[in-house]
């Protein structure tokens, strides 16, 4: 159905007759000349007005503000003005059309209502994004005008934009806050592959030095998550070498996620509490966390598959940030695979992976029922994969190698034993080791190098040989022996120190001393108890012999020709004595006499 809306406007004075045009599903009577630009434009707080000689008939709200227009010069250009339908007059909205999420928003649409009335539009990459997105959503084709706004922005686009890095930077930016209609238009896509063309263009050019092939890493870590995989993407599918993919990943991470210092500030028996300090962020939000996820579970994904194109530092680092922020076990497990096949170049300190966990309402969590202060069961995966991989290869592993691994377990173990909270279980117990397997792994231990801690936790080790410990509580005996005898040497020979200096070793000594004869305690206890050992041992021996002895003495009796003969007697006697009523009573006499 068509409608006829009179224009109360001027008309030219060349002219006098009119012109019907029809404008969507509309039939428009206006002048054959219209003076559509309109005299100025005026802001009033909420409220935007074009001024002219004639009154405004068309009210839209963008974004909660109103602008009070004219139809024709907007319907001429805009072929989604002209089909949609307005708000009733009699409406109290106070608007007769009101735009939702608007391309854009109220700044877009300003600019689009200057360009209808005919002003000059000036495009730059900063608005050429949504300026092309708002044409697109409010149809203004080349079959209402030709140069209308679509073609005007896509050919700004196709020709200014996309030839140049800083443009196409630029627009890739602003289209975060476009989705989806930047998707749609493809305008992301365009740009992505301008940037991944030029990489891979530059750094073919410029291979002498990792400086130059990183020219382009602060530009594209502006980028969002999901636009810097989409170019990482590209740039690997154009053969950029995945060292140089792997640095950039590093550098985008170090901007987007949190700072490191992942550090405990409250331990008791019962809770473990952890927090997570930065210097760019404020941690805790939900949405930030969910995007902090998406962002570690998106690095994860494009990794490069070749070894060591990142730090085994790295890899560590962002799994302990995947298991803080409950990233996906899958992920989870990638990166300890990673790190497996380059533990040798890890650190303890690296290893230390917090048992912390931020839920999905960022609130903390404690990762396990044990309230641990490190994540064992992750290193230990991590070690597991790191053996996994050296028996596949199917080589002997290098010596050196095998030190770095054993000194990091071992610095380790070390560390996560101050954990009040760690149960005995979560350490290694070589429960099927027989007893000689334990005595010849103990002769490899030099016992003169170990702590005063490690002399302590050997000596109460029931698991240990004996020998072993008493070599460990010697070599102890003797090395406080000679520092005794050393403080005392240094005494004697310095007899013109002060007198302060004398009572403080003097005091030395005596802890000393004191400790001496904690461990001469200790080892008498020792012995004692070793030599009741060794006495029930003797005894259990003895009683065994004795038992096997008359066994065997029972055996020869039962085997003699003479217990044979005695037994065929007396069966031959009864036989008889069952004949006579007179031996009966005396074989009944016999068997309670025995009895």
């Amino acid at each position: 159905m068509n409608k006829t809306i009179p224009m109360a406007q001027p008309q030219s004075p060349e002219s006098d007759s009119d012109e019907t045009h029809n404008v969507g599903n509309q039939s428009i009577v206006v002048p054959a000349k219209l003076f559509s630009i309109a005299d100025s434009f005026e802001k009033k707080e909420h409220s935007w007005f074009a001024t002219s000689q004639i009154p405004t008939d068309l009210s839209i709200q963008v974004q909660g503000i109103t602008f009070y227009v004219h139809k024709y010069p907007l319907i001429s250009r805009c072929d989604y003005l002209g089909i949609i339908e307005l708000q009733p007059k009699n409406s109290n909205s106070g608007y007769d059309l009101k735009f939702e999420n608007f391309p854009g928003g109220s700044e877009t649409f300003e600019i689009i209502l200057k360009f209808c009335y005919g002003y000059p539009v000036n495009l730059n990459p900063n608005n050429v994004a949504a300026l092309r997105c708002a044409s697109e959503f409010l149809e203004m084709t080349e079959e209402l005008e030709d140069g209308n706004l679509i073609s005007k922005t896509e050919a700004f686009l196709t020709f200014v934009v996309l030839s140049t890095w800083r443009d196409s930077i630029t627009v890739l930016k602003s289209c975060e806050s476009l989705t989806p209609w930047a998707e749609n238009l493809q305008i992301v896509r365009r740009c992505c592959e301008s940037i991944s063309w030029k990489v891979s263009q530059e750094n073919s050019l410029t291979r002498e030095t990792s400086d130059e092939e990183s020219w382009w890493f602060d530009d594209v870590a502006k980028l969002r998550i999901d636009h810097f995989v989409r170019i990482i993407t590209a740039v690997r599918a154009k053969g950029l070498k995945p060292e140089t993919i792997g640095s950039c990943i590093v550098h985008y991470a170090g901007k987007w996620l949190p700072g490191m210092d992942v550090e405990k500030y409250e331990c008791s028996k019962n809770e473990t509490q952890w927090s997570i300090t930065s210097s760019r962020r404020k941690e805790g939000g939900v949405g930030q966390n969910k995007e902090q996820r998406m962002i570690i579970e998106s690095l994860v994904s494009i990794l490069p598959l070749e070894k060591e194109t990142v730090s085994c530092k790295f890899l560590l680092w962002l799994l302990k940030m995947a298991i803080v922020y409950s990233v996906s076990p899958a992920l989870v497990a990638d990166l300890e695979k990673r790190a497996g096949m380059v533990l040798e170049n890890a650190s303890v300190n690296d290893l230390l992976i917090p048992s912390y966990m931020i839920g999905d309402q960022g609130k903390p969590m404690n990762s396990n029922e044990e309230h641990t202060m490190h994540n064992v069961d992750a290193v230990q995966r991590i070690f597991e994969y790191f053996q996994m991989q050296e028996e596949r290869q199917q080589q002997p592993l290098q010596k050196s190698k095998k030190q770095s691994i054993s000194k990091l377990l071992d610095n380790y173990l070390a560390e996560i034993a101050r954990d009040p909270n760690l149960s005995v279980a979560k350490f290694q117990i070589h429960s099927s080791l027989s007893e000689h397997d334990r005595r010849r792994l103990c002769k490899v231990m030099d016992c003169e190098k170990l702590s005063l801690d490690a002399c302590m936790h050997a000596a109460q080790n029931d698991r240990l040989p004996l020998r072993t410990v008493i070599q460990v509580l010697f070599s102890e005996q003797v090395k406080m022996r000679e520092a005794v005898q050393g403080k005392e040497q240094v005494a004697s020979s310095d007899n013109s120190d002060q007198e302060g200096s004398w009572s403080s070793t003097k005091n030395e000594i005596k802890n000393l001393k004191s400790e001496l004869e904690k461990v001469k305690e200790q080892m008498t206890e020792l012995q004692r108890d070793y030599s009741e050992l060794q006495q029930k041992y003797n005894k259990l021996n003895t009683k065994q012999r004795n038992l096997s002895g008359w066994t065997f003495g029972w055996k020869n009796i039962r085997n003699s020709a003479l217990f044979h003969k005695k037994m065929e007697v007396n069966e031959t006697g009864e036989g008889k004595e069952r004949l006579n009523p007179i031996g009966c009573r005396v074989s009944f006499r016999r068997r309670r006499s025995i009895s």
